[in-house]
């Protein structure tokens, strides 16, 4: 199977009608990808089979939980899930946000590169930012385990925003863990198509006042 018709049938699995320009946008993600991995050592993931599994599929598997106009991608790393995400959802401002300069300089040349005007990268820690307006969806991908998450990510969120994270196994005991003022709204096991690994999507929220 070629790579766009991977791509293509991997995403119908996960419930993303994905077009053949916006597969060959993200295959060209992955070319950028690897070519500045090769100086900045971006992602330990370099076979291109695994790029499309781990990376581009991977981050599409949380589509169908992103919700609002304003979306934070927080340690986004060299950008997943948010540069896929911003990709299909051009409707959707994403903010990739990452404490590793190096890794923010590539998504700022993803952007420009595939014409992503939806798209700030921002070098900074997550836990300094304090936006003027709450975002309506923070998303995590292997950034950190939940309580910790939502101890960082708290001064982005407001009373209706979601916190989606993106984890392995089902994290019963983070789930136990959560902070007060938090509760799960949903959390569930996902196959990705190619990608035998476990993966688990929660999605979080602030508890309702009495």
């Amino acid at each position: 199977m070629d790579e766009t018709r991977q791509l293509i049938e991997g995403a119908r699995e996960l419930g993303v009608a994905l077009p053949p320009d916006k597969a060959a946008s993200l295959l060209r993600l992955l070319d950028e990808l690897a070519q500045w991995n090769r100086s900045f050592n971006l992602t330990a993931i370099t076979a291109r089979e695994k790029m499309i599994t781990h990376h581009l599929l991977d981050s599409l598997s949380i589509h169908a939980d992103v919700q609002g106009q304003a979306v934070a991608d927080v340690g986004t790393g060299a950008g997943f899930p948010g540069l896929p995400l911003a990709l299909v959802d051009p409707g959707r401002h994403y903010t990739l946000v990452d404490s590793n300069n190096k890794k923010v300089r590539f998504v700022a040349h993803a952007a420009r590169t595939l014409g992503l005007s939806n798209v700030t990268p921002l070098h900074a820690r997550v836990e300094t930012l304090r936006p003027a307006a709450p975002f309506d969806t923070v998303v995590a991908r292997a950034f950190a385990a939940l309580p910790e998450i939502l101890e960082r990510v708290a001064p982005l969120c407001g009373p209706a925003t979601r916190v989606v994270a993106m984890k392995g196994k089902r994290p019963d005991e983070e789930i136990a863990a959560l902070p007060a003022g938090w509760r799960l709204i949903e959390m569930r096991s996902l196959q990705i198509p190619g990608l035998a690994d476990a993966r688990s999507i929660v999605v979080l929220g602030r508890t309702p006042p009495p």
